[in-house]
């Protein structure tokens, strides 16, 4: 019998009430339909402090950027929804990513080499991302610098591969029919992802307590 794709949902809007929320909540219930062990993760729920002080500060982990490791370390799938403002994605989520993604949790430098270990390798990552933009302008006017970051600089770096990107806008524009089909795409997205088979033990990650 094949075993259950365990897939974590992170929704990085600040607002519980939003598009994103909707969309991340609905993806979560189509992989739960389809036989995947899902967790969900809303970041503006956490209590822990988004201001990132360098790797030499000492800065411990609160509980709740303790259990968002474990949650990671525990998931074979990575799904984040979240808005595009700016350019990028939302500073909360940029500040709960510079707070969990640590190295030695998520990445390891070599000594004496410009290369790295990429820590999180074994996972693989999905984007549901919402934008005022049309699509086609964040791609071929603005160049994608928040879906770079996410997929390339981020993601990637620590070995999360392969990323699928959604974009979904323009969302100030949309008609309530309009929204209520990407709540709906969102959970076929989750549909066809939680009925696959996982793809072996994700690879662990040591849990830390500071940078």
């Amino acid at each position: 019998m094949a075993e259950q794709q365990n897939i974590l949902v992170i929704l990085g809007h600040p607002t519980a009430e939003s598009l994103c929320a909707g969309m991340a909540r609905a993806y979560a219930e189509g992989a739960r339909r389809a036989g995947a062990q899902v967790r969900f993760l809303d970041v503006g729920q956490l209590a822990f402090n988004p201001l990132f002080q360098g790797y030499d500060a000492a800065q411990p982990l609160e509980p709740d950027l303790l259990a968002a490791q474990s949650d990671i370390t525990w998931a074979h799938h990575l799904v984040w929804v979240y808005p595009i403002w700016w350019g990028a994605m939302p500073a909360l989520l940029k500040g709960f990513i510079d707070r969990v993604l640590l190295p030695g949790y998520a990445f390891k430098y070599r000594k004496g080499s410009s290369l790295w270990d990429k820590l999180l390798a074994g996972r693989s990552a999905e984007l549901l991302v919402t934008m005022d933009s049309p699509p086609w302008y964040f791609r071929w006017v603005t160049r994608m610098p928040g879906h770079q970051q996410m997929k390339k600089a981020i993601l990637e770096f620590c070995g999360i591969s392969p990323v699928q990107v959604h974009s979904f806008g323009p969302v100030r524009s949309a008609s309530t029919e309009r929204l209520a089909q990407w709540v709906e795409k969102a959970r076929q997205l989750g549909q066809r992802q939680g009925a696959r088979s996982a793809p072996g033990k994700p690879r662990p990650a040591p849990v830390t307590s500071s940078p």
